[in-house]
Order: structure tokens, then sequence, then C-alpha cells
């Protein structure tokens, strides 16, 4: 987050709230899950999408991609760990596909821009998808591919695409923050830009 707009971080442990890390939902018994990583910039503003899906177990917020084991968001922040903000997504297959966990993921980031989303500035905020077998990375390629056809903008599309590493799961007062302080949180994502930004690349 840009510096003016991180000031109240630093409070932030004392007014959260006791809230669940994880998602809306149970593991379903005896279903088979997977894991599905995406960067979006600031992580906060990409766990409500996925949380509102059918199907989602658990939306985790945390740092991956980088060099640094266990790192700390002041570390990741401050650039040059090689980490990115990210959320892992646990979700059944059976009820929600990784094709719909992607066309998510475009509509909530600025795919054209390298190493920044929104006010957010440094490599630690780039946009990125991780996959975890080659499946994923095959429907990868090929949402690009359609998505180079169909897309409302001119820009190239530079979204990073790699296999997924560790996943480094942030302090606990990020996890769900949108929740845990929904005002900041709207004072945060309005000052940032977000939507104007989106609806600028992708319409109502």
């Amino acid at each position: 987050m840009k510096p003016m707009l991180q000031s109240f971080l630093f409070l932030a442990p004392m007014l959260a709230a006791s809230w669940p890390s994880d998602g809306a939902q149970s593991a379903p018994a005896g279903k088979t899950l997977a894991k599905a990583t995406f960067a979006g910039g600031c992580f906060w503003c990409m766990e409500h999408p996925f949380d509102e899906l059918p199907g989602v177990v658990s939306v985790t917020s945390g740092y991956t991609g980088g060099r640094r084991k266990n790192p700390t968001y002041q570390e990741v922040s401050a650039g040059g760990t090689g980490h990115a903000e990210a959320v892992q997504v646990v979700y059944d297959p059976a009820v929600v596909s990784y094709t719909k966990l992607l066309d998510v993921f475009w509509r909530n980031i600025d795919p054209t821009v390298t190493d920044r989303q929104f006010c957010d500035v440094g490599e630690q905020y780039r946009s990125a998808v991780f996959y975890h077998d080659e499946e994923q990375r095959r429907l990868i390629e090929e949402s690009l591919r359609e998505l180079e056809k169909s897309k409302p903008f001119k820009e190239k599309i530079v979204t990073q695409v790699a296999p997924a590493s560790d996943f480094w799961p942030a302090e606990e007062y990020h996890q769900h923050y949108y929740r845990k302080n929904p005002h900041r949180y709207r004072f945060y994502r309005s000052g940032c830009g977000r939507d104007v930004r989106l609806k600028q690349l992708w319409g109502k």
C-alpha cells in the first residue's frame, strides 16, 4: 500500500476483532479439494471476490514467489524479497472450476502494468498467476489466448505466469481485513483508485 495509506496499518493488530483466518465454509466431507494461487496487488482486495464464490472453501492472504523463508509484512512491503502479496484459494473443483477462478482473477486486477497494481508500486504488488500443476498451466494459457481476443482494452497483458512455490500466510490481522475493518478497507480501496480503474478496464 502507498505510504500515505499505510499509516493506519500500525493500529490494525489492535483493532482487528477475532475472526477465522480461512474462508466462508468448512471443507466438505469426502471431497477432493484443489489450490489456486493469485497475486493482484493488495491481498486485502483479492480475498472478497473469491470468498463470494460457491465452492470456495478458504481464501488466505500471504506471500509467495520470493527468496526469503517466513517473510514478514514489513520485509515484503519494503521490497527486495521477491515475494508478491497473494491469495491462496482452496476450492472444490466439483462446484467451481479453475477457469471460473481465472475469470474472477482477471476482472479484479489491472493486467496491463508491470510491478504495480493501482496505487501500489513495486514487485511485491505485481499481478501473477501461480500454477500448481500442468493442467492449471494449460488452462491459464488458454485463458490468456481467449482474453487477448476479447479484452475491452488495447494494452498488452503483462501478468506473470509462474509455477507455484512456498506460500507463507500473512499475519493474522491481514486475514479477511475487509471484514475485520470494513471502514478502513473501503477508505484504502477508494483512495487507491482500484474500482475506478477496474471499471475503465472491464466496464461495469
